[in-house]
């Protein structure tokens, strides 16, 4: 026997950090079958996962502690299972955000990145990205993430450009990628241009601007026209009416005058207009409107851009050139009311297009930037999801995917920053021509010449992103890891980028390695605090998990995302619930505690001959089993926040409520029987801490080293065959056929448990004291042999005295001045006359009876329907026995009725 014991209470400050550092340190996180590495098998399949890279400069919020915690469960449930398994961390640089970051600190300094130059910007960049690039990845560590983190890669790193490159000279060697003047979002604060996937809509009160169009050759006819952005009048090319408007069908064909500037302009029938928005007529801004621009198009009508890099007016702005859009908007305004061209302003909630990164307001403009061509490569990765090679869970995001790739416009790649993949085009001097290259050039390879000049744009930071999962493993060069990993497995994230990455991940994958990125997608959902609001930092709702981890443990906060969640759906998140599921780690703590101090106690050597089982001991081990299976199907079935909650429901309930609390009384009897006993608690203690690991994994590994530890000093030294070095590469419980003796048990053992909690609840209701202990009568004619077997366990989970329990087949009369409570098959008399409420009780068993009645009738209804000839005979069968049951209930509550008078 060795003495074996526990804190009393789990210290996960001093316990995380510790037992993170022995994981790493001892390798756990690399791969099993590694194609570096000697007595390689390429024919183990493995199961990889690459991470969605946080921004470099980024720290951690709850959408990384969410995709962090899923994904490290689906890596160690895969490792834990012997599979091969590779989770590739790294990070994104992040274009915009990081760029924010420098502008915002140059700001301080008074400098703006024109003032120091492109070079000096990029070294204070990169800087800034060395003192505050380690900083996510720490935090990731602290969540548990059993990431490869010799494989950690950065989308700047020499592989991953080299990658980025060699992507976008193929494109443009197939005719993928062009260069030209389209409509796309400006950023003005930024100067660059932004996807429209970057732009978030807001609703905003405005104003609707309505003026008059006077015609170009009366003085009296106008067209009335309502704008929300006077200012764009200045780019006015068009005035568009419905062709089938009676109001306006004699001007088309004629001209108007753009008000101040005096330029004229034709009016045309499209029937786009809407007759009934506004005033019918519409005017037409091709250079900054998404809309006008395709009617501009379709009517061949002129396209001016009447706003500079900076939202400011510029040459085409007459009057007004050079002031910002909004000062440019009241003046203009201004002077049309002294010109007799105003009719009306109206109060008007506007959807403004913000940028997702700076929050400034967004400008529709005509620029000249390199676009990808992408319906060739959506085609493709449609299909892939068509034929089933790629899932999408939850499944009615497929539609959602379906709906955006068939309606997809071409990516404007071009962002006009800093801080990126600069293109890799260069411009000569001398021809005039360009160069795509993926080397430098030092010579045009047109004429030969050294004059060259490179692109200043950079690539949208999703152009790196989007090569993900293959250029981590070394693409475009044939390397182990690319042949033996990719392509990867699993591709978990959140809804909210399914089209900013995810699509983007499988065109790519497609594209440039013929094989699909990965077969399954999971997406989770955002986060909504505990009263289903959005989180934001304006409302003050937001919760630091950074903070949550420093106060109530890692453990607690990953519990809470993983068992919270369901695929696809948004998670209501509060620090209660973080909090009830610290308490079920102390709970696991207080449970290891007693297990590890049974198994410290037990001798060397164990009795001979076959165990002695007892009804607990075999139901704990039926419900064990049922639970692995369950779990098993759940995760098949991408289930993991159900599969998580009946884990607990098991260790909380099963195990420490009610296992735990007979064992006691078992290991009471000493010899055999607490023998017998205490290995089952080390047995079914084991099984529940692998299925728990992936979920909390540092409270499992910890408790499991003790109880390992605990029985190598006992007779279950003999078991330890099958336990390794850690739990984290233990292996994970595998699912048996159910046995026949199972259901039994288990109905036996749910007996007991329901007059325990009978008994307990009756008590409650009456306030008897819980020490005090009372006689009881038990009566059943099919269950008394069960009773008897298990009438210590009774009297002691629910206070009775032993010596004053009785158990019957059967009984002539009710013994007076007692209570009845009715449990199925079992009649309960207890002695609290006095306590009682005649009145009372009569109320509760009248409103006990009408409810069971209401059952009654209910399945009555049922089984004289079709139901009884459409479904399946053991559905039938199990309505029917409920029934039978419900009509043994109603008749006990009747006569206890009778019986109180």
């Amino acid at each position: 026997m060795t003495e074996h014991t526990l804190a009393k209470s789990y210290d996960f400050k001093g316990t995380e950090k510790r037992i993170y550092e022995w994981w790493q340190k001892s390798g756990f996180f690399k791969p099993s079958n590694d194609p570096n590495e000697p007595g390689f098998d390429p024919t183990k399949k493995p199961y990889v996962i690459s991470i969605p890279p946080p921004n470099v400069t980024g720290e951690l919020h709850l959408g990384h502690a969410m995709f962090v915690s899923m994904e490290d469960l689906m890596i160690r449930y895969q490792r834990m299972k012997g599979v091969p398994t590779l989770w590739v961390p790294g990070t994104d640089h992040a274009g915009i955000a990081t760029q924010l970051q420098i502008e915002k600190s140059l700001a301080e300094e008074g400098l703006t990145r024109e003032d120091i130059g492109r070079q000096e910007f990029l070294r204070r960049t990169w800087a800034w990205k060395e003192k505050y690039g380690g900083i996510i990845t720490q935090q990731i560590r602290r969540l548990g993430a059993s990431c490869d983190w010799d494989r950690e890669r950065f989308t700047f790193d020499d592989g991953l450009s080299k990658a980025v490159r060699e992507a976008f000279v193929h494109l443009y060697k197939k005719g993928l990628i062009y260069r030209g003047p389209r409509l796309i979002n400006w950023s003005p604060g930024l100067k660059t241009a932004v996807s429209d996937l970057e732009v978030e809509y807001s609703e905003e009160p405005g104003t609707m601007y309505y003026f008059k169009y006077m015609l170009s050759d009366s003085q009296e006819e106008y067209i009335p026209v309502a704008t929300t952005r006077p200012e764009t009048i200045l780019g006015d090319t068009g005035v568009a009416v419905h062709p089938e408007d009676s109001r306006y069908q004699k001007y088309v064909g004629r001209n108007v005058v753009v008000p101040i500037l005096g330029r004229v302009i034709p009016v045309i029938a499209d029937e786009y207009v809407d007759r009934e928005f506004g005033t019918g007529a519409l005017k037409i801004t091709p250079g900054h409107d998404p809309n006008d621009y395709l009617i501009g198009e379709r009517h061949s009508l002129e396209l001016i851009s009447v706003l500079d890099e900076t939202a400011k007016v510029n040459q085409h702005g007459g009057p007004y050139a050079g002031q910002d859009r909004f000062e440019a908007r009241q003046n203009m305004w201004d002077d049309m009311r002294t010109a007799g061209l105003v009719i009306k302003e109206e109060p008007y909630m506007l959807n403004v297009p913000r940028s997702q990164r700076g929050g400034e307001i967004i400008e529709p403009m005509v620029s000249t930037q390199w676009f990808v061509r992408i319906k060739p490569l959506a085609e493709a990765a449609l299909e892939v999801v068509r034929d089933g090679s790629i899932r999408i869970v939850p499944e009615h995001f497929t539609k959602v995917y379906y709906n955006w790739m068939e309606n997809i416009e071409d990516w404007c790649i071009s962002r006009q920053l800093w801080w990126g993949h600069r293109i890799p085009v260069w411009y000569c001097a001398d021809c005039r021509e360009m160069n795509v290259s993926r080397q430098d050039p030092t010579n045009c390879s047109h004429c030969g010449s050294s004059n060259l000049e490179q692109d200043p744009d950079v690539l949208d930071t999703w152009f790196s992103s989007w090569l993900w999962p293959f250029s981590t493993l070394g693409w475009p060069d044939e390397t182990p890891d690319l042949n033996y990993f990719y392509p990867t497995s699993m591709m978990e994230t959140g809804y909210d980028i399914l089209f900013f990455w995810v699509a983007r991940m499988i065109m790519s994958g497609l594209e440039f390695t013929g094989q699909i990125p990965f077969h399954t997608v999971y997406l989770h959902g955002l986060f909504r605090d505990g009263n289903g609001k959005k989180m934001s930092k304006t409302y003050g709702n937001v919760i630091d998990p950074l903070e949550v981890m420093d106060e109530m443990g890692t453990d607690a906060l990953r519990f809470t995302l993983l068992v919270g969640s369901t695929p696809g759906n948004d998670m209501n998140l509060s620090l209660e619930k973080v909090l009830a599921n610290r308490n079920f780690a102390n709970k696991i703590w207080n449970a290891g505690r007693f297990v590890i101090g049974a198994i410290s106690s037990l001798p060397e050597e164990g009795p001979a001959g076959d165990p002695d089982w007892t009804l607990a001991d075999s139901w704990i081990w039926a419900r064990l089993q049922s639970l692995v299976r369950d779990v098993e199907r759940l995760f098949q079935n991408y289930q993991y926040g159900e599969a998580g909650r009946q884990i607990y429901e098991f260790i909380w309930g099963d195990f420490a409520d009610w296992y735990i609390e007979i064992s006691k009384l078992q290991l009471n009897q000493g010899g055999d029987r607490a023998f017998y006993t205490a290995s089952g608690l080390g047995l079914v203690f084991d099984i529940s801490l692998r299925l728990l690991h992936p979920f909390a994994p540092f409270i499992t590994e910890e408790l499991w080293g003790h109880l390992k530890k605990a029985s190598q000093g006992s007779a279950l030294k003999n078991r330890l065959a099958g336990w390794p070095e850690a739990l984290i590469i233990a292996p994970w419980p595998e699912p048996r056929p159910e046995e026949g003796w199972e259901a039994k048990k288990v109905t036996d053992f749910t007996l007991v448990q329901d007059v325990v909690r009978a008994i307990r609840n009756l008590r409650s209701e009456k306030d008897v004291k819980p020490g005090m202990r009372i006689p009881a009568i038990l009566v059943s004619s099919r269950a008394a042999d069960v009773l008897r077997q298990q009438a210590s366990a009774i009297a002691a989970l629910s206070s009775i005295d032993p010596d004053a329990l009785s158990i019957f087949e059967s009984i002539e009369s009710k013994p007076e001045d007692h209570i009845a409570l009715v449990v199925g098959p079992v009649e309960i008399y207890l002695p609290l006359a006095g306590l009682v409420d005649i009145k009372e009780e009569r109320a509760r068993l009248e409103k006990d009876l009408n409810e069971v009645q209401s059952q009654i009738d209910r399945l009555e209804v049922l089984l004289a329907s079709q139901f009884v000839e459409k479904a399946p005979q053991p559905v039938v069968q199990k309505e029917r026995d409920k029934l039978d049951n419900y009509q043994q209930t109603a008749r006990k509550i009747k006569h206890q009725l009778k019986d109180l008078g």
